[in-house]
């Protein structure tokens, strides 16, 4: 199946393909390595409005671009409309950006019990405010969204928050086919990202949930009829997933998963730009996860598992991937292991009264603070 590139205002995305903003995981040095593969619009990790225009040390850090990075696509959370807006025009006016996305699918509680991410839907004279101030305040720059079907099953807002959006003028919605209370937990429910498909005929809509493979990516579309896919957790440890991704979009054979020495060499380049990026400490430490879903199904041992996840200088990294056997493989099967979290479900709090469908002040300074930069 050979796949039409997406639209997002005057970003053409070819193969249709979206990277997942992943907090602690989508910076700039991942986002190269990914790039390396596969074209797409590689998304940053969420960087909070208020931290931006307050000056946040990590918040701009968050916001930071590699040099000839493009597109520039950053995502925005916010729960103010003023505070967004501000943000996204001090973004475009800058010229920081040329893609913004607001998050609106948050599950965290630290953030839906002060009314923020996933929350904000449930407020639905809110949540259309908040998109209207960022579409008016980004001019000429795309602005899409990234939700939830809503809190629960019993408190679904993917449709109304959908069709908010496209009045609004966003360029395309993102829907992760789960309710907060599922968090990341059990079966995405792709019949949701078709009904929104069916809900808003004149915007592009990507569905995102349960795509750990090319196959399901292709699938994704052909059962909902998306516009493209969003991939979060499958890329975690596989950058070379977005080449994949490229070859079934395109109708060609599948690249396979590369032997351990492969991997092993893009490993190390993950932390170089890293360290790069940040210092030795840092990187190595955040470096860290990435080792362990690099090793994901590779039969190494527990031994060397303890020692990669614990090294500290890239003397010692180099040091223990170069202890590991380069002719190792993978199983297909195996690579495409669930990575990352799978935490929920869990109940979903939300501030008392937040449900009053006639509301539309947004919540108290607290929720966006509750968030530090991402």
């Amino acid at each position: 199946m050979t796949v039409a590139p997406l639209t997002v205002g005057p970003i053409t995305v070819d193969p249709p393909v979206v990277l997942a903003p992943m907090a602690g995981v989508t910076n700039a040095a991942f986002r190269q390595l990914c790039r390396r593969y596969g074209a797409g619009l590689y998304v940053s990790e969420m960087v909070n409005a208020r931290g931006l225009m307050e000056d946040g040390e990590k918040s701009w850090q968050l916001a930071s671009f590699a040099p000839g990075e493009s597109p520039r696509s950053l995502q925005l959370y916010g729960t103010d409309p003023a505070v967004v807006g501000e943000a996204v025009r001090r973004l475009v006016g800058e010229g920081h950006v040329d893609h913004v996305d607001l998050n609106f699918g948050c599950p965290a509680p630290k953030v839906t019990r002060h009314g923020g991410g996933a929350a904000v839907p449930a407020r639905p004279r809110l949540f259309a405010a908040v998109v209207e101030a960022a579409v008016r305040a980004a001019g000429p720059v795309p602005v899409t969204v990234k939700m939830r079907m809503g809190l629960d099953d019993a408190r679904l807002t993917f449709l109304e928050a959908g069709r908010l959006a496209a009045s609004a003028g966003v360029a395309a919605v993102a829907l992760h086919a789960r309710t907060a209370e599922q968090r990341y937990s059990g079966r995405a429910r792709w019949s949701a990202v078709e009904e929104l498909v069916e809900a808003l005929p004149g915007t592009p809509v990507l569905g995102n949930g349960d795509i750990w493979t090319a196959d399901d990516a292709v699938a994704m579309v052909e059962r909902t009829g998306c516009a493209g896919v969003v991939v979060g957790r499958a890329c975690l440890g596989r950058p070379w997933f977005f080449g994949q991704l490229a070859d079934a979009f395109a109708g060609r054979p599948v690249r396979g998963e590369p032997p351990l020495g492969t991997v092993a060499a893009i490993a190390a380049e993950h932390a170089r730009l890293l360290v790069e990026a940040i210092d030795e400490d840092r990187g190595l430490r955040m470096m860290r996860k990435h080792l362990a879903w690099y090793l994901t199904g590779f039969p190494v041992g527990p031994a060397a598992r303890k020692r990669l996840t614990s090294v500290s200088t890239l003397a010692e990294l180099d040091d223990a991937l170069a202890a590991l056997d380069p002719r190792l493989t993978v199983s297909p099967e195996a690579a495409c292991l669930p990575r990352g979290t799978q935490a929920g479900p869990h109940p979903v709090v939300v501030p008392d009264g937040w449900l009053d469908p006639e509301a539309s002040a947004p919540p108290e300074a607290l929720a966006d603070a509750s968030v530090s930069g991402g």
